[in-house]
């Protein structure tokens, strides 16, 4: 299983001090960071779309342009592209450029978003998003087939036998579809045989068993190999030497950042037991020791069979240095004891 980091570039205000940190200094850090995940092994960075205050990447191609020229192994993906208020082609270039920078590590995580801020920004019409969506996704999907493309559309103009460079580094630039949880998209990625990513954000994790269930079945309908299914799960944790420590650290300003959008959501305001419910087992949130992280991604991997796990780490986004230690413990503990005990059900299914 490939086990690797998601990040916004939070830029929340600290819990305790209502200093917000400079988003420069946020993106420095962030990079500093996905150096170190290279380092110590972890296999894939993925880095979202937001257009707001709390949050300092509005542009992750960029940001994966400059993390290529830092790292050597680790995958950069997207998580999410917000496809419907992009270009198709110049998503298609920018990646392609990443790949080609980075010698085969790119990826597009391609999603509608859980944020609508980029439709009035750049002018889309959000009464058509799944229309948009779906139109962008096909000509994206087309981009990668063929240096020459020629594709009809309604709500992005038409092209007719254009050349569209450069061509990635890959035979075949890796897209991966989003969800949150929408039975219909988790029966798209089937139908066009994407790998599928799906957000865990909340709640119980287990109620998201049968939207992966779906998943899986229409693979199989749409005549699509067993074998080559790829199935991701995004989730918010993190890693300390103890779990006392881990929660203390993460809960303020993890939950004010889930308070400041519950409020835009309507949802009910948290507290701390939600949060301890949140980080025990059954809950959603991958908080604590190496030993609860571990035991909580191998509890994920019995009910999901996922083949890739992606970290929110939820620290306060000031605190530089417990981030680098939760990575360093991740990479270093958390991930070869969770990759050898898949390892390990595979050849026991395997014989079975």
């Amino acid at each position: 299983m490939q086990i690797g980091l998601y990040n916004f570039g939070d830029s929340m205000p600290d819990a305790a001090t209502g200093a917000r940190i400079d988003q420069g200094l946020r993106i420095r850090n962030l990079l500093d960071e996905i150096e170190l995940a290279d380092r110590v092994g972890l296999d894939v960075i993925a880095l979202g779309e937001h257009h707001r205050a709390d949050f300092s990447i509005s542009s992750p191609t960029t940001v994966l342009a400059a993390a290529a020229s830092r790292t050597e192994r680790i995958r950069l993906s997207s998580g999410v592209t917000v496809l419907g208020s992009e270009d198709p082609v110049r998503v298609f270039q920018q990646f392609a450029t990443i790949d080609q920078i980075s010698e085969g590590r790119a990826e597009i995580m391609a999603g509608r978003g859980s944020f609508i801020e980029s439709f009035p920004l750049f002018g889309q019409d959000l009464s058509q998003y799944d229309e948009i969506f779906t139109e962008k996704l096909d000509l994206l999907l087309t981009l990668r087939e063929s240096q020459t493309v020629t594709w009809q559309g309604v709500h992005r103009p038409s092209i007719d036998g254009r050349d569209v460079f450069p061509r990635p580094f890959q035979d075949e630039l890796p897209i991966w579809l989003a969800i949150g949880g929408t039975p219909q998209s988790a029966v798209r990625a089937a139908a066009l045989e994407l790998p599928l990513a799906l957000a865990i954000i909340g709640g119980e994790y287990a109620q998201f068993e049968p939207m992966t269930r779906l998943y899986r079945q229409a693979w199989g309908e749409y005549g699509n190999d067993p074998a080559t299914l790829q199935l991701g799960i995004n989730a918010h944790g993190f890693v300390a030497e103890t779990s006392q420590e881990a929660r203390d650290l993460v809960y303020p300003t993890y939950n004010a950042m889930m308070n400041v959008i519950g409020r835009e959501r309507g949802w009910a305001p948290r507290g701390r037991d939600h949060f301890e419910r949140e980080c025990d087992p059954g809950g959603a949130l991958l908080i604590g020791s190496v030993d609860d992280v571990v035991e909580k991604l191998l509890d994920y991997h019995s009910v999901f069979g996922n083949t890739r796990f992606l970290l929110k780490l939820s620290a306060a986004p000031t605190d530089h240095e417990a981030t680098l230690r939760s990575i360093e413990l991740l990479g270093n503990d958390v991930a070869p004891l969770v990759r050898a005990e898949v390892a390990k059900r595979a050849a026991a299914t395997a014989t079975v």
